[in-house]
């Protein structure tokens, strides 16, 4: 069973940047995604890439995040630039557009003056 470690969350003010990662335990070729839970809100896909590197955005981050992924390094990453106060949440790793593997512990985000 694939392990996913998330990391690179933490406090930064509107406006600011932050790189999350996401390290799988073992070599994985999956469509991997970005997901994130704000407090009291559903779990929602925010970047997906393919095996491809094909990628795709929900609405309310394109042109502000970017998703990337190194197979070598069996790691994903997200880039989150122009970051505002709503994009504050846990983020998780996993595959996309349907999650399959078990979640990891998510890295928080909170974005706030």
């Amino acid at each position: 069973q694939v392990q996913l470690v998330e990391s690179g969350g933490g406090l930064v003010q509107p406006g600011g940047s932050l790189s999350l990662s996401c390290a799988a335990s073992t070599r994985f070729i999956y469509n991997m995604g970005w997901y994130r839970q704000a407090p009291g809100k559903q779990r929602e896909l925010v970047a997906r890439i393919t095996t491809g590197s094909s990628t795709d955005y929900a609405d309310d981050v394109r042109g502000r995040f970017t998703i990337s992924r190194d197979n070598a390094k069996n790691t994903v990453y997200l880039q989150m630039t122009s970051l505002k106060p709503e994009d504050t949440a846990v983020y998780y790793c996993n595959t996309a557009p349907r999650a399959s593997l078990s979640w990891g512990q998510g890295t928080q985000v909170t974005v706030s003056s």
